[in-house]
């Protein structure tokens, strides 16, 4: 089934809801995405989600380099009134690529189709989605290095050309059946730029890489989407959740969710003050480094079992009873960024910021050893 969406452009005003009045219901009806009366509120329902995303480029914060490009060619397609050229976004989970992918076709005024790439499994798969193009339309394909072969070279006509091959029939009796595509654009994007195909990565006209974030523009992500939560958080709050974000919209979005939670019960009018968010990130076991109660843990077992390593990905999952492509995937990344560990031909060593953070001595070793403060070393007789 094809999830094929219309936006059309235009509009501006609405986006940002106005506060709610303390101890008033908010204007208008509930926030948006809050359940209805009587439901629990779930902080994954996608509706949640896409009302904290922005409708426009100029309302994405952060990425200013990417945005500024991005809006080059926006202006440049309008300007010519062609076809916009397929775009490939890469860059770590929740960092804003499907944010840009929706934000773009707002721009442009043009239908969205949404994808995903393990989803297509075989060609007969992507067929409605071209079939349904309309001129200038945007077809986003999330995940898109998991697109299998077959389907990716089906994929490279109607890239290229807008054209498709249907082959019919068996045998003898075999024939094809070219059809042709209304010229649409392909945003891809990938948390794995390296295992796309070399003719799939020259297909793609543009490309940009997202990165994660700094403290400031999470801060300011936070206070814009705690005025679309319609309530309201101290300057100290959104610093003490932007820095415990590892550096990602998506992880801060969350934490505000969690946060707002915690406020709702503690505060009268649900305000989000310091000792809220101090409270609510002590309950989720989330430190001042942005380390989760899963990551100390990785950290503890390289220290306690390994003495800090070098010990190798195996070993530490079947310490923790975790399995090792969750601790590649979703552990290691923020502590290799963040230079709490390290990976060496032999296997992960914890650093001596590691140790620190921790609040265990560093072990003493000839790379690390700081003599200072010992006696010169005696010198050998024999």
């Amino acid at each position: 089934m094809v999830r094929e969406t219309v936006f059309q452009g235009g509009s501006g005003s609405g986006d940002e809801p106005p506060r709610r009045p303390p101890g008033g219901s908010p204007p208008g009806g509930p926030p948006p995405g809050s359940p209805p009366p009587g439901q629990p509120f779930n902080p994954d329902d996608d509706q949640f989600d896409e009302a904290l995303r922005p409708k426009h480029l100029e309302q994405v914060i952060g990425q200013a380099k990417v945005v500024e490009r991005i809006q080059v060619m926006l202006d440049a397609t309008r300007k010519r009134g062609d076809t916009l050229g397929h775009l490939l976004l890469d860059g770590p989970p929740g960092i804003g690529k499907t944010t840009l992918a929706t934000v773009i076709p707002r721009e442009l005024g043009v239908e969205l189709q949404i994808a995903a790439g393990p989803a297509l499994s075989a060609p007969k798969d992507l067929l409605p989605y071209l079939t349904n193009a309309s001129p200038g339309s945007v077809l986003f394909i999330d995940e898109i290095h998991r697109l299998p072969a077959a389907v990716e070279e089906f994929l490279y006509p109607a890239m290229e050309d807008f054209r498709i091959d249907i082959a019919l029939g068996d045998g003898l009796n075999a024939r094809t059946i070219n059809m042709q595509l209304k010229p649409f654009t392909v945003i891809g994007a990938t948390t794995r730029a390296g295992m796309l195909t070399a003719p799939m990565r020259d297909r793609f006209v543009y490309r940009e890489h997202l990165d994660f974030y700094e403290v400031e523009d999470l801060v300011e992500i936070i206070r814009r989407n705690a005025v679309k939560l319609r309530t309201t958080i101290t300057d100290t709050a959104a610093f003490e959740i932007a820095r415990r974000s590892q550096g990602t919209p998506r992880k801060a979005n969350n934490l505000l969710l969690r946060t707002r939670d915690v406020a709702t019960l503690r505060d009268d009018k649900g305000e989000i003050t310091t000792e809220v968010a101090a409270e609510a990130l002590e309950m989720l076991e989330i430190d001042t480094f942005g380390l989760e109660r899963q990551d100390r843990r990785y950290l503890e077992t390289l220290m306690d079992i390994f003495g800090g390593g070098p010990a190798g990905l195996q070993a530490i999952a079947h310490s923790m009873s975790v399995p090792p492509d969750t601790l590649e995937d979703d552990i290691e990344p923020f502590l290799l960024r963040s230079g709490l560990i390290q990976r060496t031909p032999r296997g992960r060593v914890a650093t001596d910021a590691a140790y620190r953070h921790v609040g265990r001595t560093p072990p003493r070793t000839p790379g690390n050893a700081d003599d200072s403060d010992d006696e010169p070393p005696q010198k050998k007789l024999f």
